[in-house]
C-alpha cells in the first residue's frame, strides 16, 4: 500500500523553488581577469537552461560525465545545476593533482566533454591528448583558445541554444557528481553523490547549522573539492546571496570581497583562515564586521584560532568534518542551548572538536579487532560511519573492501566520543604517534603549537627512533621570532612530558596537499632519518 506519494528526491525540485521564490537574489562572481560578474537566479537560469540543451548538442547522454577544471565561479555554478537537473554527472577535478592523477580520474570517470577556466588553460592544454574519452573542450569564458584545439568558448556554445523547459524526473539514485578523493597513496577514489543522498545532505544540515535568504555566502572551500561542501545547494535551496572568489584567495582579496560584497558566512579549511587572521592582525583597519560565522574543515581547527575570532571579531568559528565519502559534512560543532551561558573556556572545549554527527547519521568508535567501545570520552579507537549521505562502495573501484565493513565506512579517524555525543578526532589512523608503546596524538600538540602568537603554522610527524620505535617532531613556520626552547617550554605546560617533540624544525613553509591539508607523508620522507643519527 502506497500511503504517501513516492515522488523522488531531486536537486531540480529545490532549484526550481529557488528560482521561483527568490527570483531577484544575487550572485557575484570573481573571473579568471579578476573582473566582476554580478547576475541573478532568474538570469542564471536561462543560462543553465540554455546549457542544458547544448549538452544535448553535444551528444552527452543521461548518465555520461562532464568534466570540470575550474575555481569556484558563476559558469562552474551553472555546470552544477545543469548536470544535476538533466541527469549528467558533474566530474569536479581537483586542481592541484598531478598530472597524470589528473589524466587518471578524467580516464576513470569517462569525461566526454571539458570545461576549463581560461586561466587553468595552460595546465590542462599539456594533458589533452592522454584523455582518452574526451571528445569537446570548451573554454569557461567569451573566447576559445588556441592551446586546447577545437576548444569552444562557453558563451558561444549557449549562445543560440534554446532554453530547456521542464527538467526530466529522475531516478533518485542515480548518480549526480563524481568526486575524487586527493589520494595521498596510490590513485585517487571516486565516490558518486546521488540526487537522494545530495538532497539530503542538503536539507539535513540546512536544518542542522542554517542559512537564511538574508544571508550571503561565500564558499572559500573549492567547488573542485567535495562539492564545495554542498554550499551551492544549500546556499540556492534557500534562497541566499552567493559571492563565488574565483582565482584571488589571498587573504587580502578575501578580506576585500568580505566586506565589498558583506558576506555574511563562509567555508574553508584552516590554512585560509590562517591567513586572513595573519592579514587582520598587521591590517587593523581592515574588519570582517558582517560576518556571523564561518564553518571550517579539512584538518583540525586550532583552538587558538577560534578563540581569536570570537574576542577580536565576534566570529563564530564552527568545525565541521566529514570525507569525501561523506558527500561531504557529517559532523558539526554547535553549542547545545544550555552551553551557551558557559565561560568561553568551557565553551571551547566543545567547539574544538569535530562536533555532533548530522542528524541522520550514525557513528561509532572500534578497536582494533573492530569491537565497539563505549562513548566515555575515555576509550579511542576508529571512528566508522553510517547514513543516506554516506558512500556505500567507491566508483567502480576494486579497494572498496578496505574502506567498507558491514554496511559502515571506516574513516581511517581516530577519536574519542563524549557522553554528550561529541566527536573527539585524535589523528588520522596513519598519523598517530606510537613511542615506546604509548600513542601520542599529532594534532593536540599542533594545536598547541598554533596557539603560540610567533607561530603560523605547525604539523608534528613521528620519525623513525633507534630506541622508541618513534618520536615526535615539530615542523614549525614563524610569525613571529622565537626559538626550539621557547616553544618547549610553552609545550611543558600543556602536554604529558613524553609527548615533547624531540626537535623543533623551523621550514618556511609545510607541504600542502590537493585539498589544503599538511602533507605529512612529503614531510615524514623528507625528513624520515633525523632521529636515527
Amino acid at each position: 500500500m502506497a500511503h504517501m506519494q513516492d515522488f523522488p528526491l531531486l536537486l531540480s525540485t529545490l532549484y526550481d523553488h529557488a528560482v521561483w521564490i527568490h527570483p531577484d537574489q544575487e550572485i557575484v562572481s570573481v573571473e579568471s581577469d579578476r573582473s566582476l560578474t554580478r547576475t541573478t537566479y532568474a538570469e542564471t537560469d536561462a543560462r543553465v537552461r540554455k546549457l542544458a540543451s547544448a549538452f544535448d548538442a553535444l551528444g552527452i547522454e543521461p548518465g555520461g560525465a562532464v568534466g570540470t577544471f575550474a575555481w569556484n565561479n558563476i559558469r562552474h555554478h551553472e555546470l552544477y545545476w545543469a548536470t544535476a537537473n538533466t541527469g549528467r554527472i558533474c566530474h569536479t577535478i581537483n586542481i592541484r593533482l598531478f598530472a597524470d592523477q589528473i589524466v587518471y580520474v578524467a580516464n576513470h570517470a569517462r569525461d566526454q566533454a571539458m570545461f576549463v577556466d581560461p586561466d587553468l588553460v595552460p595546465l590542462m592544454a599539456p594533458l589533452a591528448s592522454q584523455m582518452e574519452t574526451v571528445k569537446h573542450w570548451v573554454i569557461m569564458g567569451p573566447e576559445a583558445s588556441d592551446e586546447l584545439p577545437g576548444s569552444i568558448a562557453y558563451d558561444d556554445l549557449i549562445a543560440d541554444q534554446p532554453e530547456h523547459g521542464h527538467w526530466p524526473l529522475l531516478d533518485e539514485r542515480s548518480p549526480m557528481m563524481l568526486c575524487y578523493s586527493s589520494g595521498t597513496t596510490g590513485h585517487p577514489k571516486g565516490v558518486a553523490y546521488t540526487q537522494r543522498s545530495t538532497y539530503l545532505h542538503t536539507v539535513t544540515n540546512l536544518a542542522n547549522f542554517p542559512i537564511e535568504p538574508t544571508d550571503n555566502v561565500l564558499p572559500v572551500v573549492p567547488m573542485f573539492h567535495a562539492a564545495a561542501w554542498g554550499y551551492p545547494y544549500m546556499s540556492v535551496t534557500r534562497g541566499a546571496k552567493l559571492t563565488y572568489p574565483g582565482p584571488d584567495l589571498s587573504p587580502q582579496g578575501l578580506v576585500n570581497l568580505f566586506a565589498n560584497e558583506e558576506v555574511t558566512f563562509s567555508a574553508g579549511v584552516p590554512t585560509v583562515w590562517l591567513g586572513v587572521k595573519q592579514y587582520l592582525e598587521a591590517n587593523p583597519d581592515a574588519s570582517l564586521s558582517t560576518i556571523r560565522a564561518f564553518l571550517c574543515g579539512g584538518s583540525a581547527v586550532p583552538r587558538a584560532m577560534i578563540e581569536w575570532f570570537w574576542k577580536t571579531q565576534g566570529i563564530r568559528v564552527v568545525q565541521g568534518w566529514g570525507m569525501t565519502e561523506t558527500n561531504p559534512v557529517a559532523s558539526v560543532a554547535i553549542l547545545k542551548p544550555h552551553m551557551e551561558d558557559w565561560p568561553l573556556e568551557e565553551q571551547l572545549d566543545r567547539l574544538e572538536t569535530a562536533g555532533i554527527p548530522v542528524p541522520g547519521l550514525q557513528v561509532k568508535i572500534v578497536d582494533e579487532v573492530g569491537e565497539e567501545l563505549p562513548h566515555d570520552g575515555e576509550a579511542f579507537g576508529e571512528l566508522l560511519i553510517r547514513g543516506p549521505w554516506i558512500a556505500g562502495e567507491y566508483y567502480k573501484d576494486d579497494r572498496t573492501p578496505q574502506s567498507f565493513v558491514d554496511g559502515w565506512l571506516r574513516t581511517g579517524d581516530v577519536c574519542k566520543i563524549t557522553p554528550e555525543g561529541y566527536i573527539r578526532i585524535t589523528d588520522r589512523a596513519k598519523d598517530v604517534i606510537k613511542s615506546g608503546g604509548e600513542w601520542i596524538s599529532s594534532l593536540d600538540l599542533e594545536n598547541e603549537l598554533m596557539a603560540h602568537p610567533a607561530v603560523a603554522e605547525a604539523t608534528v610527524v613521528g620519525l623513525k627512533h633507534p630506541k622508541w620505535q618513534e618520536r615526535p617532531v615539530a615542523f614549525v613556520v614563524k610569525s613571529g621570532e622565537v626559538t626550539q626552547e621557547e616553544l618547549i617550554a610553552h609545550l611543558e605546560k600543556r602536554v604529558a612530558s613524553w609527548w615533547l617533540p624531540d626537535k623543533v624544525v623551523f621550514v618556511d613553509a609545510i607541504p600542502k596537499t590537493g585539498t589544503g591539508k599538511f602533507d605529512k607523508k612529503v614531510v615524514r620522507d623528507q625528513y624520515s632519518d633525523l632521529l636515527m643519527g
